[in-house]
């Protein structure tokens, strides 16, 4: 199996959105509206195209998304990005497809020179990225989550010394 990453392009977003609600459509942690999500972050000031990528296999069977978020602490403020959602086909999960993905946004994000990343995602699959608890910098979620499943990484070294707060989600994600 020969697949290729690459940035998703706007006719791309059916597509997309189909392989996004397909995806989830059997996870059982989902509101099965993630698609939504996608569509709605392109709209907002979070979107960030070049940190929409898919994965191609003479189809598009994968997709990720990065965007901006702020970290909150009283007066002070610093930007980070959003790792949500990371989608792959059912039939082409546990392939590797979305560590493929996962890899070449972290990577494009950094060539960016973003920051840092969040991500509320399974503890025992983000740490073999990087992922560390988003508490041990004293990050916190905006909402009540597991500890251990948000989670945070610094694309740049001490990106993230002296960052502590509140992750303040763009309201795309809460519409």
């Amino acid at each position: 199996m020969s697949i290729t990453i690459r940035q998703e392009l706007s006719e791309d977003y059916k597509i997309t959105e189909k392989v996004v609600k397909s995806a989830f459509a059997n996870m059982e942690f989902s509101d099965k509206k993630e698609h939504e999500l996608v569509s709605r972050i392109r709209k907002s000031d979070a979107f960030i195209p070049n940190l929409s990528l898919v994965a191609v296999n003479k189809e598009i069977v994968g997709h990720i998304l990065l965007s901006k978020i702020k970290i909150n602490n009283d007066n002070q403020f610093a930007e980070s990005l959003a790792l949500a959602p990371v989608s792959v086909l059912p039939e082409y999960q546990n392939k590797g497809i979305g560590r493929l993905l996962i890899l070449e946004a972290l990577k494009k994000a950094k060539e960016l020179e973003y920051n840092s990343v969040v991500v509320l995602g399974h503890p025992e699959y983000y740490p073999k990225f990087g992922f560390e608890k988003a508490s041990s910098w004293g990050i916190k979620a905006p909402f009540e989550v597991p500890e251990e499943a948000f989670m945070a990484l610094e694309l740049q070294e001490n990106a993230l010394y002296n960052i502590s707060g509140v992750v303040e989600y763009p309201s795309a994600f809460f519409e």
